[in-house]
């Protein structure tokens, strides 16, 4: 059986963060840089929460791309951040062993730019046997022409296109698993978008749960009338 026809859980995968670098975002416009950025946090903050190993690296950081996201960063305070001058993170000793340090060999693939940086060591890595997942809404390119091609190369070569809500959901698999239930709704809530307002209104207008705002609103209560259409009131 190939990797397209098995599901990955948290025990059998990881997550590598490439070059979340703020002189690489300004050159993506494949994607909204805001909602990728959202994005590249809530499963950052998902993985924390199952436990699934990361990676973080990054490129000539102090000579050209800047420091990695702060938002990034808080996630996964005082883990170390692999340096490279190499384009191809494959090709980085560091990264490498960083990699096979985590014991994993179905990798989600998120960073920038998707062209060169996730589409090179994707193609490698398969090649050495690893399974690989690009988070594509977690991956930006140059040009909306630059990010289909280099999905469409990777997918020839072996790799699976997945979404960050399609990619967390996987590691939850079942509802009735409530180890990482409340702590997985309050992320969607927070950062997912559509969804996570969906969750949001579910939980406060159907099942009557208490709003997630720190301070929730607070409805004035209206005097009851007569309304049109309504029954004349009884003596």
């Amino acid at each position: 059986m190939n990797q397209y026809n098995k599901l990955y859980t948290p025990q059998d995968s990881a997550v590598v963060f490439i070059d979340h670098q703020p002189q690489m975002l300004f050159g993506v416009s494949g994607i909204d840089r805001a909602a990728f950025i959202s994005n590249v946090v809530l499963l950052a903050k998902a993985a924390k929460e199952f436990k699934v190993p990361t990676v973080l690296t990054a490129v000539e950081t102090e000579g050209f791309s800047g420091y990695v996201f702060p938002q990034l960063l808080d996630v996964f305070p005082g883990q170390e951040v692999v340096e490279r001058t190499s384009m191809n993170s494959w090709d980085s000793e560091g990264f490498r062993k960083a990699v096979k340090a985590t014991g994993r060999k179905n990798i989600l693939m998120t960073g920038l730019w998707t062209e060169v940086c996730i589409c090179w060591p994707t193609i490698q890595m398969l090649a050495e046997g690893y399974n690989i997942y690009v988070v594509e809404d977690c991956c930006g390119a140059t040009s909306p022409v630059a990010q289909e091609a280099a999905l469409s190369r990777m997918v020839q070569a072996g790799a699976i296109r997945v979404t960050t809500i399609a990619a967390l959901l996987e590691w939850q698999r079942d509802w009735a698993l409530k180890d990482h239930y409340n702590a997985l709704m309050d992320l969607i809530k927070q950062q997912g978008g559509a969804y996570g307002a969906g969750v949001e209104y579910a939980y406060t207008m159907v099942h009557h749960a208490a709003q997630s705002a720190k301070q929730p609103q607070v409805v004035p209560k209206k005097e009851k009338t007569a309304g049109v259409g309504a029954p004349p009131k009884t003596k």
